[in-house]
């Protein structure tokens, strides 16, 4: 979140982003060479039969005559609207093996990778028109990786472009067998009206599917999903099964969970079932001007104070205070605040305090300066009388040491502190404490792809340095909005990127926090999806709160795919998730500056 208006602030995020996967692509590049036993393991990959064995989205390749590299046709692919005419295809592979990828390309901006490699996927691109060009990547696969996703396409509102002679050589695969049926299946979470489940992730499955009295209701890429659309104190059977391209296993044994009777439980901490969050600038001013506590609408369900930012960087002593008069002529007397916040919490509201913002770098590297941030942030909510805590750890605040690579186990201190630091509050102030989080995309979906430094280094080792926070505060997490704004385009579930500023965006990051996704890839860490109730999209209020601003009319698309699973255009999700909790804005501010467009929206969409 920002203090200064429209400024772009994540240029450097965005070229860390660009780094991170030219180091990716650098790092590979010194892959052992194919040996003599390898073969090419690509069907069809001259597209002299068609599209046999390819997948292309929309209706946008064909296999034309001409032009053609060899043989006599090629795969011609055109790029329309938000479709940025990929073509994949999945391939047997060994473990632990070294593979080069390769094809022929003609046409301005045509991409050849490959994904769930296990280790770092890979992708080369040509900027170049005109004459035929062959582009060669190469990655080296994890150690369960048996299959991967090879691809081609181009640039969203580019021309035409052609693949030919596509080969991907290595040793070949085992033949693909049906997995095992999925064990340890339970419950993780419950409402009134969705189930939580999880179960042990299954060798070679590249799916699974959900069961509920045997009839199929969700599919999952991980090993967890949700079950929404239940009927409160009502109990429930499921099972689970595993799938991949041979096939589909046995249902697991069944398990029955029973919803509660109403609420959400688990950290709902008595939340509206559709709930607005906005952060109110009450420390400093900008170009939207300083709105008092009392003046906030009644349309905000949570309110995040911003900001509390430490003294130092590294000193974990978080302070806070309004807005000094000669900033914000308007602000009112510590009084005033503190008694319009005891309003609007005898309204139902929620008043949080927010750590860290744009200036607020916070780390944590040390226990000397987590004790420091659970007293100084302990004295902050006793003095204001506050609900809880908003954590918006943004630039250099997160990253991950060399050599930590598994969200679920993290090594790096100011991981680990954080976490410890968080879960002392949260023992202090009861189960009624409020724990929201507000990452930017870079730290959390982007993880789909790159996890810190990488297996062999050179990554950003921020990306994807909130999944361990996350994942470790799941059970205490109120609320997860992640900043679909102030970022680069972002790999989805169905492997194409997505950019912000439409209903696509909103669409495609919300979908990957409700059904999990494997962390860079690797299928044997796989961050489990949240509850519905647990996430909230955040977007700015207008077009001057920051980039990717989205218009309520592309709001409510967005809305409309993931909780009734309409108006979802290309990208298709993978539930319903009904229990969706509700949107985020930056700002409150910024919102009032804009005539209320976005909370005016929020009330008219759900009928408040």
């Amino acid at each position: 979140m920002e203090r200064t208006g429209p400024t772009v602030r994540f240029s450097g995020l965005l070229a860390a982003a660009t780094a991170a996967v030219l180091a990716a692509g650098t790092l590979v590049a010194t892959a052992p060479a194919a040996g003599a036993a390898d073969v090419d393991l690509a069907r069809n990959g001259g597209f002299e039969s068609g599209l046999d064995g390819w997948s292309c989205t929309a209706a946008s390749g064909a296999a034309v005559s001409s032009p053609v590299h060899g043989g006599t046709k090629a795969l011609k692919a055109t790029p329309a609207g938000s479709d940025n005419a990929k073509c994949s295809q999945v391939i047997t592979v060994k473990p632990n093996s070294s593979y080069t990828l390769s094809a022929w390309v003609q046409g301005s901006y045509v991409y050849l990778g490959a994904t769930g490699t296990g280790t770092t996927d890979v992708s080369t691109w040509t900027q170049s028109s005109g004459a035929w060009k062959q582009l060669t990547t190469t990655f080296r696969t994890g150690p369960s990786t048996t299959s991967v996703s090879v691809y081609t396409h181009g640039w969203y509102g580019t021309p035409a472009h052609y693949v030919d002679d596509l080969t991907l050589v290595g040793p070949g695969g085992d033949p693909v067998v049906i997995p095992a049926v999925p064990a340890g299946l339970k419950t993780t979470g419950l409402t009134s009206s969705s189930v939580a489940l999880s179960w042990n992730a299954v060798s070679g499955a590249s799916g699974y599917n959900v069961y509920r009295g045997g009839t199929k209701v969700a599919t999952a890429t991980g090993p967890s999903a949700t079950v929404t659309g239940l009927t409160p104190s009502t109990a429930y059977s499921f099972q689970v099964s595993a799938t991949n391209a041979a096939g589909e296993s046995a249902k697991s044994a069944a398990i029955t969970a029973t919803t509660t009777a109403g609420g959400g439980g688990g950290g709902d901490t008595e939340l509206p079932a559709r709930a607005l969050v906005g952060y109110l600038h009450s420390s400093f001013a900008n170009g939207s001007g300083y709105t008092r506590m009392a003046d906030v609408p009644d349309s905000w369900d949570v309110i995040n104070l911003a900001f509390g930012e430490p003294t130092s960087v590294t000193s974990g002593d978080i302070r806070f205070s309004l807005c000094p008069v000669a900033e914000c002529p308007n602000v009112e007397s510590e009084a005033e605040f503190k008694a319009a916040i005891k309003a609007k919490q005898a309204a139902g509201k929620k008043v949080l305090i927010s750590i860290g913002g744009q200036n607020g770098q916070v780390q944590l590297a040390s226990t000397a300066a987590r004790d420091a941030f659970v007293t100084s942030v302990s004295k902050i909510i006793d003095t204001y009388g506050l609900d809880g805590l908003d954590i918006d750890f943004e630039g250099h605040s997160l990253s991950l040491d060399t050599g930590d690579t598994d969200f679920r186990s993290p090594t790096s201190p100011v991981i680990v502190n954080l976490i410890s630091a968080v879960k002392s509050l949260k023992a202090k102030y009861g189960s009624d404490f409020v724990l929201t989080m507000a990452p930017e995309t870079f730290f959390v979906q982007l993880g789909y792809q790159f996890y810190g430094s990488g297996p062999w280094g050179g990554q950003d080792p921020r990306a994807g340095a909130y999944l361990p926070v996350i994942h470790a505060l799941r059970d205490d997490l109120t609320l997860l909005h992640v900043q679909d704004y102030n970022s680069g385009p972002i790999m989805g579930l169905d492997n194409q990127y997505h950019s912000m500023g439409g209903a696509d965006f909103h669409i495609a990051m919300t979908d990957m926090l409700l059904a999990g996704f494997p962390v860079a890839g690797n299928t044997s860490r796989v961050f489990p999806g949240l509850r519905p109730d647990q996430v909230a999209i955040g977007l700015p209020a207008s077009t001057q709160a920051g980039n990717g601003h989205t218009t309520p009319a592309e709001v409510n698309k967005a809305l409309n795919c993931l909780i009734k699973k309409t108006d979802c255009g290309s990208y298709q999700t993978h539930g319903t998730w009904s229990d969706l909790r509700g949107l985020m804005t930056w700002s409150i501010n910024w919102d009032r500056f804009n005539n209320w467009e976005f909370s005016r929206n929020f009330d008219a969409y759900f009928g408040n």
